[in-house]
């Protein structure tokens, strides 16, 4: 029986190794879709398709960023524990002040997450030799912001300058 109790837990490590790389693989690649479904006209299967392609060669890059991400966000989670749910102090206010300084950080993990995949989505053209129009990037975000943006200027695109 003690031999196949150890074999048994042999596989199911072996599973979830699988399930784990399966799952942050997928991950990767419906994130940058999201990016893709944005600055693109891709949408769908065609977004999952293109960020497939352009996580190859740099899927290493983006698993590091996006476990580096998930690690904050759980520490972050685990602060957040320690220090309003279970947390010793029975001053309500200074649960609240604690709360509302893990929101706020959760706030902005998540919008610098975001800027992350936009960075990584450039990289990642850059890297496969993909054309980065910017004037058609600006045309095309203008559905996206109506009434105060300001199109691009040519002095603006031309990166050549800098």
């Amino acid at each position: 029986m003690a031999k196949s109790d150890a074999i048994e837990k042999i596989i199911g490590v072996f599973l979830l190794i699988v399930y784990f790389i399966g799952f942050v693989y997928l991950t990767l690649i419906w994130q940058l879709a999201a990016v893709v479904s944005v600055l693109e006209e891709a949408r769908g299967i065609k977004a999952m398709v293109k960020s497939k392609a352009l996580l190859k060669g740099n899927m290493w890059v983006a698993t590091i960023i996006y476990c580096k991400l998930n690690v904050l966000a759980a520490l972050l989670q685990f602060g957040f524990q320690q220090l309003v749910v279970s947390g010793r102090s029975f001053v309500v206010a200074e649960r609240v002040a604690y709360g509302v300084i893990c929101f706020l950080l959760l706030f902005k993990l998540v919008l610098f997450g975001l800027v992350i995949q936009t960075v990584l989505y450039f990289v990642c053209k850059s890297y496969h030799h993909e054309k980065i129009d910017k004037s058609a990037l600006s045309d095309h975000l203008e559905v996206y912001l109506p009434g105060d943006y300001v199109p691009l200027s040519s002095k603006n695109v031309q990166l050549e300058q800098v």
